[in-house]
């Protein structure tokens, strides 16, 4: 039989669920590093990050011994949705959320390949290239639903009723992921001093 250190995130998560309490262990081990950043990220509260990093593992501990999870994913974004929720339900308690005006983000973000299509300099086409990859890699960092929905949006010109059929969930929550997308995006790009300024 394997070493648990040679076991993969999913078949960690199977081994917990039939009673090995060790492979939650070695799971957590794996995980909380990036799920706490990512916690603490949004929330930018060492208090409030450790609560929800906590509440999160709690959350998924529950569900594995409900048997409420499926290894067709990635477990770590299995947990990053949970953390999600957990941070949602953590602003709701808080009454802090606030309504952010996103449309000229999505503007910018729209515009940005009809800006690297006009002719520019070399200079400012490595600029404008690199502003791009910035924002492809700050959309990786994004949990999966706020990925897709962006991706059909900007990549694949889709409109949000477009979107909404095909993921299946209502217009409004299209919305609220696309919201809480570009909030994320706007963080990250803040908290890692990135500059996205097309030339």
């Amino acid at each position: 039989m394997k070493k648990l250190s040679q076991l993969t995130d999913e078949e960690l998560a199977l081994e917990y669920v039939n009673g090995n309490n060790r492979a939650f262990d070695e799971l957590l081990a794996r995980t909380q590093t990036g799920i706490y950043s990512y916690i603490m990220f949004i929330v930018r509260s060492k208090e409030a990050a450790d609560d929800i990093f906590q509440e999160t593992y709690l959350k998924a501990i529950r569900k594995l011994k409900m048997r409420k999870y499926s290894p067709s994913g990635k477990v770590s974004a299995w947990l990053i949705r949970i953390a999600h929720n957990s941070i949602m339900d953590w602003y709701r308690r808080q009454k802090a959320r606030h309504l952010i005006d996103t449309d000229g983000d999505e503007q910018i973000i729209a515009q940005m390949s009809d800006r690297c299509s006009m002719e520019t300099s070399r200079e400012d086409k490595l600029s404008n290239a690199q502003v791009l990859n910035d924002v492809r890699s700050l959309i990786d960092f994004l949990p999966e639903a706020q990925q897709e929905i962006v991706k059909m949006r900007y990549y694949q010109n889709m409109s949000f009723k477009e979107i909404a059929e095909q993921t299946g969930v209502s217009i409004n929550t299209s919305l609220g992921r696309m919201r809480y997308a570009l909030i994320n995006m706007r963080r990250l790009a803040k908290e890692n001093r990135m500059q996205l300024q097309l030339a």
